[in-house]
């Protein structure tokens, strides 16, 4: 509507001032009036073709036609994204053109004397005018071009970091689901050290308080104590656990006044705090080994414990997890290899720690059936994730005499 609209108007003055250039031309007035239509009418273009705008404009300056037509199409042409040289060509002859028509009608009027000023006025008004024609349109036009394309560049931006701030969200959302798979992978695992060894020896006492319960009413007494004392530790291992998730769940703020720009990384960072504290320096330590190995021994099971090296203390996640790659063997021992010798090696060296857990053929293969101790599979798995985890490495598998052997070597850090 806006470029009809001045197309129309551009027309109507060029036809107005066809008239009189119909007659200074001596041509026929319907002539100068449809040239003047047609040359205005070019303005509907402008947007498109602004330097054939600016050219007619130019051409039809000597017939004194076209001053809203060159002042729209100098301002659109310096508004566009054109070169400067062209800009600058193009409003450099339509100022040198205005300025010579200026001229010579100026010199003209007073010859006629239809102007009595000076001969200084001359240069004056062609100057003037070709600037006052030229230059305001021109100066507008770089102002707004300029200001469009700040406006499209910080646009631009915004959308650029809207897409980043959407991309950083969705990586923060997947580091948090990372993490909290991480946590919970880590609680399952501590929990099933922590249930496993403790219920499937109360198991075996429970099976042996089942087979001598009338037979020998004394040692019935003893299992039956042994079973309570593993029960109330499991219970306490277990209190500890959840006190440290309930502990690590207190202190944090509502999700309402947390941003959601640190939604994910609070996550993440969360969820491996928790992580740690859960398997953290409460943990068993290698010096209750000795204990370990009594509580299978006092299940019937024939253990020989050997020690190389020189003893020292390590990290709290090193021993943390050399304890529970022996206590897992010892319980896989008691579910699947019930009354087999077990041998338990662990050799303290430069820079590594390692152990190996061996069992003896079973002396009955039904009897780990019997005890009806049920397995999830995950030990073997949870060992190898702990040692590895360390950056060490774990070994597992039957030995040819047709027991088996869990071996592992912890980088002592």
């Amino acid at each position: 509507m806006l470029d009809g609209s001045l197309a129309l108007a551009s027309a109507v003055e060029c036809a107005a001032e066809g008239i009189p250039f119909a007659r200074d031309a001596g041509i026929p007035l319907p002539v100068g009036i449809v040239f003047g239509v047609i040359a205005g009418s070019v303005l509907l273009v402008r947007r498109k073709w602004p330097v054939a705008v600016v050219l007619v404009a130019i051409a039809i300056t000597p017939a004194q036609m076209g001053f809203l037509l060159g002042v729209v199409g100098l301002y659109t042409l310096a508004a566009c994204e054109l070169p400067r040289r062209v800009i600058g060509a193009l409003a450099g002859m339509s100022l040198l053109g205005t300025a010579v028509v200026t001229f010579v009608r100026v010199r003209q009027d007073m010859a006629r004397g239809d102007l009595t000023l000076g001969d200084w006025f001359v240069p004056f008004a062609a100057v003037t005018t070709a600037l006052g024609l030229t230059a305001p349109p021109v100066l507008l036009g770089l102002y707004v071009g300029a200001r469009r394309r700040l406006m499209e560049s910080l646009r631009e931006r915004a959308d650029s970091l809207e897409r980043e701030l959407q991309l950083l969200a969705e990586r923060a959302e997947e580091r948090a689901e990372w993490a909290r798979g991480e946590e919970r992978t880590r609680i399952a695992r501590e929990m099933h050290d922590v249930v496993a060894h403790r219920v499937s020896l109360m198991v075996v006492h429970a099976a042996a308080l089942q087979a001598v319960a009338r037979k020998d009413p004394e040692k019935a007494v003893r299992n039956a104590v042994l079973v309570g004392d593993m029960g109330r530790q499991a219970l306490t291992e277990l209190r500890e656990m959840l006190g440290v998730l309930r502990a690590g769940t207190e202190g944090e703020q509502p999700a309402a006044a947390v941003p959601l720009a640190a939604v994910g990384e609070a996550a993440a960072e969360a969820a491996s705090r928790a992580a740690v504290e859960v398997g953290g320096a409460e943990g068993p330590c290698l010096s209750e080994l000795d204990e370990l190995i009594g509580q299978s021994a006092a299940a019937g099971m024939v253990v020989d414990l050997s020690v190389e090296g020189e003893v020292r203390a390590y990290a709290a996640e090193v021993e943390q997890t050399a304890y529970r790659v022996v206590q897992e063997a010892l319980t896989n021992v008691h579910k699947h290899a019930a009354g087999a010798k077990t041998y338990v090696r662990l050799a303290h060296r430069v820079s590594e720690i390692a152990m190996q857990v061996e069992n003896e053929p079973p002396p009955e293969p039904a009897s780990a059936s019997a005890v009806g101790l049920p397995s999830g599979g995950n030990g073997l798995v949870g060992m190898r994730e702990r040692v590895v985890a360390l950056g060490g490495v774990f070994v597992s598998g039957p030995t040819d005499a047709g027991g088996f052997r869990v071996s592992a070597v912890i980088p002592a850090v």
